[in-house]
């Protein structure tokens, strides 16, 4: 499953990822940001997974649906 749609930040993405999806598309938020924000969001996505106990994206996909 491929998270599409309001991705601007790294909490969207990882909201995405514990939804169930396994990786995220990007558009508008390059469109109105810039390259740049591909680096935010990750630094973000990244500082998330480690406060949730995940050392991979793949450790929280789909996490919602077990909680």
């Amino acid at each position: 499953i491929i998270g599409v749609g309001g991705i601007f930040s790294g909490d969207d993405a990882f909201e995405m990822i514990k939804a169930g999806s396994s990786a995220v598309q990007l558009y508008t938020s390059l469109v109105f940001e810039g390259p740049s924000i591909i680096k935010n969001i990750k630094r973000r996505l990244s500082h998330l997974l480690r406060l949730g106990g995940f050392r991979s994206v793949k450790e929280a996909v789909g996490i919602d649906n077990y909680r």
